[in-house]
C-alpha cells in the first residue's frame, strides 16, 4: 500500500493522534486533533487527492522565528488539508530516515536539539577543540526546485504517486496573502508540514561526506557546527562545508557564521558551551530580555489607558512568559524549559532571566522604576501565578531523578 492510500486509514490516524499526544501536544491541539479524527475530516481531502483535484493555495504568512525575533516568511494550508500533510511527513520521516547520517538531529523520530548538544559534549577533547558554526540564509525558502526535485523523485521511486503529488505543490507558484492571490517562488515552502522532510534530504549528501569523514559535525536544520583540532584544519573544513553549500545554491548567512576557540567555547541552537559548562547563549537571553521589556511597556500603556490594574496587567505578563517558558506554547514549539532545562548544568542564566522578569513585573504592578518598584513583594508576584525559572529547573531534575526507571528484561 503506498503512503497517500495510507492516509484514508483510520487505524493509521489513531497511530499517530496516539504519538502526538505522547509528546509536549497542548491539549487544545489534542482534542482538535481528536474531533478532526473522530469527524473522519481527512477523508474528502484523502478523495481529492486520490482523484487528482487541485489542492488548495497556500496562505503566505510572516512570523517571528522560535526564540527570535526575526521575522520570516512561511506558507500555510487549509487546516484540514495541513492536517493530512503533518500525517503524510510523519510517515515520510520514518521511512526514509535510514537515509540520514547521525550528525543530522532535525526533524527526526527519537532525536531532538538536545541530542546534538549531547552528542557533541561526549567527543573526546571536545574542550580543547576549534569550533566553526553556520546558518544557511533563508534555506527553506531559497532551495532551488530544479536542483530538488529529482533528488525527491529519486528518493520516492517506490512512490511515483506521492512523488506527483508532492511536486505538484512544490511547483505551483500561486500563493494567497490577504486573500489575493500571487506569484512568487518558494523553494520547499517553509511552514509547510514537508518541508520538514524536504530540509533533511536536501543536505544529507553533506551530513554523509562530514560522517564518513570522521569530523565531528552536527546539523540541525538550517545550523550547523563542526570541530577541528587546530585552526587551520578547521579553516580547511570551514571552506569545504561552504563550497558544498554553494554546489547546492545555498549562501551563507553572514551575521550567523562564527569561529570559536577552545578557550571562547561554542554556540549551537541557542546553548553556550564553555569549559564544561553548558548554559543559555548570551543572545537568547538577550532576545528574551527584549520581549520582556517590549511586553511591559505595552503591558503598562494598556493598564493607564484602559483603567486597569497593576495586577492585572502584571498578571497577563505571566501568563504570556509562563506559556513561552514553562508550557508548550504551540504545535510547532517547544517552551524553554523542554529545550533548555535537560541539558543546561548552571542556573546562572536563568538567575538573569528570573531576576529581569521580577523586575518587569514590579515596574508593571507600581508603575514605577525607581526603587520604590520593590513595594511589590516577591510574595505578589507568586500569588499571581508567577513561577521562578530557576525552581522550575531545579523541580524537572528531581522529577527526573525519581522518575522510574524501565529494567531491561
Amino acid at each position: 500500500m503506498t503512503m497517500l492510500h495510507a492516509l484514508s486509514l483510520p487505524e493509521l490516524w489513531e497511530t499517530f493522534y496516539l504519538y502526538k499526544t505522547s509528546l509536549l501536544c497542548p491539549k487544545q491541539e489534542a482534542r482538535r486533533l481528536r474531533d478532526y479524527i473522530d469527524r473522519r475530516a481527512y477523508e474528502p481531502v484523502c478523495r481529492g487527492i486520490g482523484g487528482g483535484e487541485t489542492f488548495p493555495l497556500p496562505r503566505r504568512a510572516v512570523i517571528s522565528k522560535m526564540h527570535s525575533d526575526k521575522k520570516r516568511i512561511v506558507y500555510i494550508y487549509p487546516e484540514p488539508e495541513n492536517t493530512v500533510l503533518k500525517l503524510l511527513t510523519w510517515l515520510l520521516l520514518r521511512r526514509y530516515d535510514d537515509l540520514f547520517a547521525p550528525g543530522l538531529y532535525s526533524f527526526r523520530p527519537g532525536r531532538t536539539a538536545k541530542d546534538a548538544i549531547r552528542w557533541l559534549l561526549s567527543v573526546p577533547e571536545l574542550r580543547h577543540m576549534y569550533a566553526y558554526k553556520l546558518d544557511v540564509s533563508n534555506y527553506f525558502n531559497s532551495v532551488d526546485l530544479g536542483r530538488f526535485l529529482p533528488l525527491l523523485e529519486r528518493t520516492l521511486k517506490n512512490e511515483p504517486d506521492t512523488f506527483r503529488f508532492l511536486s505538484s505543490l512544490l511547483q505551483e507558484q500561486a500563493v494567497l496573502e490577504q486573500g489575493k492571490r500571487l506569484i512568487e517562488p518558494k523553494g520547499i515552502m517553509a511552514g509547510t508540514p514537508q518541508s520538514a522532510f524536504y530540509a533533511n534530504l536536501f543536505l544529507m549528501d553533506l551530513d554523509r561526506f562530514f560522517y564518513e569523514k570522521k569530523i565531528p559535525y552536527a546539523r540541525y536544520s538550517d545550523d550547523m557546527i563542526l570541530f577541528a583540532s587546530t585552526e587551520a584544519e578547521l579553516r580547511e573544513q570551514a571552506g569545504i562545508l561552504r563550497s558544498l553549500l554553494e554546489e547546492k545554491g545555498l549562501t551563507v548567512n553572514p551575521a550567523k557564521e562564527s569561529f570559536f576557540t577552545p578557550a571562547e567555547g561554542w554556540v549551537f541552537l541557542g546553548f553556550q558551551y564553555k569549559d564544561g559548562v553548558v548554559d543559555i547563549a548570551p543572545a537568547t537571553m538577550d532576545k528574551l530580555k527584549a520581549k520582556m521589556r517590549r511586553k511591559t511597556r505595552a503591558l503598562c500603556r494598556w493598564r493607564d489607558r484602559g483603567g486597569h490594574t497593576g495586577q492585572q496587567a502584571a498578571a497577563a505578563f505571566i501568563r504570556v512568559f509562563n506559556r513561552k517558558l514553562l508550557d508548550a506554547p504551540e504545535d510547532h514549539e517547544l517552551s524553554w524549559s523542554h529545550w533548555f532545562f535537560p541539558v543546561i548544568n548552571t542556573d546562572f542564566s536563568l538567575r538573569v532571566i528570573d531576576r529581569y522578569a521580577q523586575d518587569c513585573l514590579r515596574t508593571i504592578i507600581t508603575g514605577k522604576r525607581t526603587k520604590a518598584r520593590y513595594d511589590a513583594r516577591y510574595r505578589e508576584l507568586k500569588n499571581l501565578g508567577y513561577r521562578s525559572l530557576v525552581h522550575e529547573y531545579y523541580a524537572h531534575h528531581r522529577a527526573e531523578r525519581e522518575r522510574p526507571t524501565a529494567l531491561n528484561p
